[in-house]
C-alpha cells in the first residue's frame, strides 16, 4: 500500500493527509480539486488561505461557518464595504481567527478583488490564467512541492495590484484546493473524479477592459 494512501472506516483510499477527520474526509472527497467558476469561493479560499499561514488547515476548516457568517458568507462586494467598527466587532469574535492583519487584509482583498473583476471580468478568468501547462501530477508524497513557479507568478500579480498576505506558498495550496492543479495522489478515490472534472471544465476567458 502507498504511504500516500491512508483508508478509513469506510474504506475509501484518500490522499494520506485526508483520512484523520470527518471534516477532512469530506473537504477532501467533495471539494479539495474541484474546479470552479465560483468568484465567491475563490474569494474565500483566498482569504481563508491567509489566514491559515502559521496555522493548520484543519484549524481553519473547522471555523469555516463561523469565518462565512463574520464575513458576509465572503461576497467581496459586502466585505469591501466593512469599516473599522467591523474590524473591532471582528476582533472580538471567538469564532475566528482574531488577528487584526488578516483581518484587515481581507477587507483590503476585497476591494482589491473587486478592481479584478472589473479588468478581468471575473476572479475566475484571473486565476486560471496561472494554470501549468504540464498536466502530471505528484506520484509520491516527497514529489508535492510548496510552490511553483505559477504560484510564485500568481503572487506577483496579486501583490502588484495591492493584495495582501499572499504569497507562492499560499498560492499553491490556493490553486491545489481550486483544481488548477490536481495534486490527489495514484490510488486516491477523488483523483479520478477531479481529472474528469477538469476535463469537462472550461476556463472563463478574460473580458479585459
Amino acid at each position: 500500500m502507498s504511504e500516500a494512501i491512508v483508508h478509513g472506516p469506510d474504506g475509501v483510499g484518500r490522499c494520506w493527509w485526508a483520512g484523520s477527520t470527518q471534516s477532512y474526509h469530506a473537504y477532501h472527497d467533495d471539494e479539495w480539486g474541484r474546479p470552479t467558476h465560483d468568484d465567491q469561493w475563490i474569494f474565500e479560499k483566498l482569504c481563508l488561505e491567509g489566514f491559515q499561514s502559521g496555522l493548520s488547515w484543519l484549524t481553519i476548516l473547522n471555523k469555516r461557518a463561523n469565518f462565512r457568517r463574520a464575513f458576509a458568507d465572503f461576497d467581496p462586494e459586502k466585505v469591501a464595504q466593512f469599516n473599522r467598527r467591523s474590524v473591532n466587532r471582528l476582533l472580538r469574535d471567538a469564532g475566528i481567527v482574531r488577528h487584526r492583519g488578516k483581518i484587515e487584509s481581507t477587507i483590503n482583498n476585497a476591494k482589491r478583488a473587486l478592481e479584478l473583476r472589473q479588468e478581468f471580468g471575473s476572479l475566475a478568468a484571473f486565476v486560471w490564467q496561472f494554470e501549468p501547462t504540464a498536466a502530471a501530477g505528484p506520484q509520491t508524497r516527497s514529489e508535492v512541492m510548496d510552490q511553483t513557479a505559477e504560484s510564485a507568478a500568481m503572487n506577483r500579480e496579486l501583490k502588484s495590484r495591492g493584495w495582501s498576505f499572499v504569497g507562492p506558498t499560499t498560492m499553491y495550496a490556493f490553486m491545489q484546493a481550486a483544481g488548477i492543479v490536481n495534486d490527489h495522489m495514484p490510488g486516491c478515490a477523488a483523483g479520478e473524479a477531479c481529472r474528469l472534472a477538469r476535463k469537462r471544465f472550461r476556463i472563463p476567458s478574460p473580458s479585459l477592459t
